[in-house]
């Protein structure tokens, strides 16, 4: 993997890197505090862009293909799951739950596959020990599911926000520094 440092990329980053960086730490803080908050807001969001794909759709069927019914096949599914999550945010945070255990899951199975077929070359152990963590999340969903999916999805999306306005800060100091 190449990378190349901030000042081969000058247009990716620019004056407001540093501020979106706090911002994303501080709204990642608070939704480690407030995990059950972050957790409905994140369904809510998910709603709201199935909303949004489910017009784009509809729109594209009704100009391209509005005769064909299997055509608004995805547009309406889109409309009443977006719907759904719109109106039952809960419901809509144990389903957010249950495919992150899913996705948690597969992931395991193939660290483990992967682990598998690269043993004893260097670097079996940690595709094993990635494994072990992905299946330990996954229990931990499953374990409590849908309880604990009102926090975890929260505590997930929180973590997620906070290291992504660390490495901005990160790389908005590099650039106040470097001017």
């Amino acid at each position: 993997m190449n990378i190349l440092p901030i000042d081969k990329h000058p247009n990716k980053f620019g004056s407001y890197t540093l501020m979106t960086g706090v911002l994303l730490i501080v709204l990642g803080a608070t939704g480690i505090l407030l995990p059950t908050l972050m957790s409905l807001s994140t369904s809510i969001l998910v709603g709201w862009l199935l909303l949004v794909g489910a017009s784009l759709w509809a729109v594209h069927t009704y100009i391209y293909s509005s005769k064909i019914v299997m055509d608004w096949i995805k547009p309406v599914l889109l409309f009443v799951i977006g719907s759904l999550m719109l109106f039952y945010p809960v419901t809509g945070v144990a389903t957010i739950g249950l495919l992150l255990a899913v996705y948690l899951l597969l992931d395991a199975m193939h660290s483990f596959a992967h682990a598998q077929a690269t043993h004893p070359a260097k670097g079996w152990g940690w595709m094993t020990f990635n494994g072990v963590i992905s299946a330990l999340l996954a229990a931990l969903f499953l374990l409590g599911w849908p309880a604990t999916s009102m926090w975890l999805v929260g505590i997930f999306v929180s973590i997620s926000l906070l290291f992504d306005g660390w490495a901005l800060v990160a790389i908005g100091w590099a650039l106040r520094k470097g001017k």
